[in-house]
């Protein structure tokens, strides 16, 4: 393998058929070039996909309240399902399955919340400190909400980039008062949000304040408007889901049956089923990438008989020499492995630094995108790359090699 005269030879005959050796290894190539950019491609996709579920638990379940469409116990259908404070505690007590209950409700009605002279529209969310064992909430400044501030009440709050940009501009909003519908409340810290969402998202326009003294201040008593929870890694998530819809569906005189009646979302069924969307996506890559490489192995075949039919008279006399025909295969073989993984590595070169461009630009540009973000190829694909160009090189020299061995020395000295 390491005989440096058979490595002359080898490159000599590349370079006496530039242009035919050139076109063969362009289909290794674009194959193993495709693989890679079709694989980081869907790495982006994934990456930007999982990234929005870094805000929330994937063993995260949320629950909320419709409207029934089934009579039940002397109720007509058409009813809406109000959700209240004990709810939350039948949750926690009769639910051992969840790790974390987080009633919410938001304030309804039009009204501005005002700093000075400054005001604009807000959504004023109450909340209590579990969510933060369910949702990611990134402070920039101050604290959150803590539970002394849910058990007495106060008039504190956390505001979202967009208040402190709106009410606050190149100032620090921690210990400044905002008020909300006639209210004062001391803003006690600031959070962000993902940034490929930004702005647009509706978190951004968040302001967070006591659950109990958005039910106190503004007559709300004993009333939620949905519920986040954290069902524990070790319990199945349809089935926590299924109690919960119905420890709510019986305290509230809803049938059985009226699935409309009870909305939610179930974060780790979502999760698990990009999970499988993705797992597809990279199973129909490989087979894309694979085909298109199997094509170029057949184009190196197909040029590495025309090569031994060529040499037909020079493998006889090497023969005639007493060349073994373990000899002659391996100069074959080398020669299609030499082809298949320069062509190859060239193809992997350029595909990593075509994605190394777009990280680059993107990051540059600051250009982000909620569904795409990061392409990448890890070291895994870089090896499973490499293990393809070197079994790629050895079947494509497979047949011209076996053909080459059983040249008959008389017979190929003979030949024009």
């Amino acid at each position: 393998m390491f005989d440096l005269e058979r490595w002359q030879e080898i490159f000599e005959t590349m370079s006496r058929h530039k242009l035919r050796t050139t076109l063969t290894a362009f289909g290794v190539f674009w194959g193993i070039l495709m693989l890679v950019l079709l694989l980081a491609g869907g790495r982006g996709l994934e990456n930007g996909v999982k990234y929005n579920f870094n805000d929330i638990s994937h063993n995260s379940l949320f629950v909320w309240s419709e409207k029934t469409t089934l009579p039940y116990q002397g109720h007509k259908p058409g009813r809406s399902i109000q959700l209240t404070n004990e709810d939350t505690k039948a949750l926690r007590e009769e639910i051992p399955e969840l790790g974390g209950v987080a009633p919410k409700s938001r304030l309804g009605g039009e009204f501005s919340v005002n700093r000075g002279t400054k005001n604009a529209n807000f959504v004023i969310q109450g909340e209590e400190t579990d969510v933060l064992k369910i949702e990611t909430i990134r402070m920039t400044k101050g604290r959150f909400l803590n539970e002394l501030d849910v058990e007495e009440k106060k008039k504190v709050c956390v505001i979202g980039p967009r208040a402190q940009e709106v009410l606050f501009p190149g100032e620090d909003p921690v210990g400044q008062y905002i008020r909300i519908k006639g209210a004062f409340f001391k803003i006690v810290g600031a959070f962000k949000v993902n940034s490929s969402s930004g702005g647009d998202r509706e978190d951004a326009q968040c302001i967070f304040i006591p659950l109990s003294t958005l039910q106190q201040t503004y007559n709300q008593m004993n009333h939620l408007g949905w519920f986040g929870l954290l069902v524990k890694p070790e319990y199945n998530m349809a089935i926590v889901e299924k109690k919960v819809k119905s420890l709510i569906a019986r305290r509230h005189h809803v049938h059985p049956e009226d699935l409309a009646a009870i909305g939610s979302w179930n974060a780790g069924e979502e999760f698990n089923r990009f999970n499988n969307l993705f797992a597809a996506i990279n199973i129909f890559v490989w087979f894309v990438g694979i085909g298109t490489i199997i094509a170029g192995i057949v184009g190196v075949s197909n040029i590495m008989l025309i090569l031994v039919k060529e040499r037909t008279k020079e493998i006889g006399i090497r023969k005639a020499l007493g060349a073994k025909p373990s000899t002659i295969i391996m100069l074959i073989m080398q020669e299609s492995i030499t082809i298949t993984a320069l062509a190859g590595y060239i193809g992997l070169l350029t595909g990593i630094l075509i994605i190394e461009g777009v990280n680059y630009g993107m990051n540059y540009f600051k250009i982000e995108s909620e569904f795409f973000k990061n392409p990448e190829i890890d070291i895994g694909i870089a090896l499973a790359a490499t293990g393809i160009l070197i079994l790629t090189g050895c079947l494509a020299g497979v047949i011209p090699a076996r053909n080459a061995a059983t040249v008959n020395p008389i017979e190929a000295l003979r030949a024009e």
